[in-house]
């Protein structure tokens, strides 16, 4: 792996241990930008190496050097505060000097990581080892960051979702879902009933819609983002009419919902369904559903 400068005099570089047999997931980072992170669970250890290399054969004076291990909330919108949920520190080195390229040992054992990873639109939350290198002029600072699922499972129960909407004397549905929460690989399957339809109806649509709620009130933003949105009918329907619905998960970039994550943010899941008539006036339902992680075989039996 290869160094990063940091300063005139110094590269430092942060090395994971058995960071190659370890499961990696790709993250959206920025609109563009994509990153590999190494993934890890509650509970785990996080360990490695930190390699300071001295440039050009120098000696350098330093007031010491510290590794943490932290766990960061950051507002998008308000970036003069940052929440640590997780702060852990070893000392590396006391004051002196570096001659020549060095190696400390580290070890974080049994990290609570009780939040999973999220970047969102107004909101991050990250987990990342940060090694600082106090110098007389500024510190050399050097940051890494790791992934955290979390498979933490919703309290709820999983009974179907079935609710009848309409406009008086106009419109009449009924529809329903199979469950009220949903893991990341599931199938959403339901169905809409027409009992009554006097208006008429071009098509109909169900969209998947994150909703992030950043800060708290008076100083709260809420973003909505569609995930997806397709279309389930073409046509006008006719009194008695049913329209299935199957939408499989597995093929979009979801995240397990957030609620009141350490009282800074929330990311909740709304299925919503959609009605367009003829003169493009839209009706439309909104339902909340649950979204969570299934833990798969791989990572406790072969990434321990």
């Amino acid at each position: 792996m290869s160094f990063f400068r940091f300063g005139a005099t110094t590269e430092i570089d942060i090395v994971l241990d058995g960071e190659e047999k370890r499961k990696h997931v790709d993250v959206k980072v920025d609109k563009d930008e994509r990153e590999s992170m190494p993934l890890y669970l509650d509970g785990e250890t996080v360990s490695g190496q930190i390699v300071v290399k001295v440039r050009d054969g120098r000696r350098i004076e330093h007031h010491g050097i510290k590794v943490e291990f932290i766990g960061l909330i950051e507002m998008f919108y308000d970036r003069g505060n940052r929440y640590e949920f997780v702060s852990l520190s070893q000392e590396l080195a006391t004051p002196g000097e570096l001659k020549q390229t060095t190696k400390y040992d580290f070890e974080f054992k049994n990290v609570e990581k009780q939040y999973e990873s999220y970047h969102g639109i107004n909101v991050k939350l990250r987990y990342f080892i940060r090694v600082t290198l106090g110098r007389r002029l500024g510190d050399d600072v050097k940051e890494r960051d790791i992934w955290v699922y979390s498979y933490r499972m919703p309290a709820e129960g999983t009974s179907s979702i079935k609710m009848e909407v309409g406009i008086e004397d106009c419109l009449h549905i009924e529809f329903e879902y199979n469950k009220s929460r949903y893991h990341l690989k599931d199938v959403i399957v339901g169905k809409i009933y027409f009992l009554l339809v006097r208006i008429k109806i071009k098509h109909m649509e169900l969209a998947i819609i994150r909703r992030e709620t950043a800060g708290a009130a008076p100083n709260q933003y809420n973003e909505s983002e569609t995930i997806t949105k397709f279309e389930i009918m073409d046509g006008a329907p006719v009194k008695g009419e049913t329209i299935p619905i199957r939408l499989f998960l597995g093929g979009f970039e979801l995240t397990p919902t957030f609620r009141d994550v350490n009282k800074r943010f929330s990311a909740r899941y709304f299925l919503n369904l959609v009605l367009v008539d003829e003169e493009n006036r839209r009706y439309f339902k909104q339902q909340e559903i649950t979204i969570y992680r299934r833990r798969g075989k791989w990572h406790w039996r072969h990434r321990r």
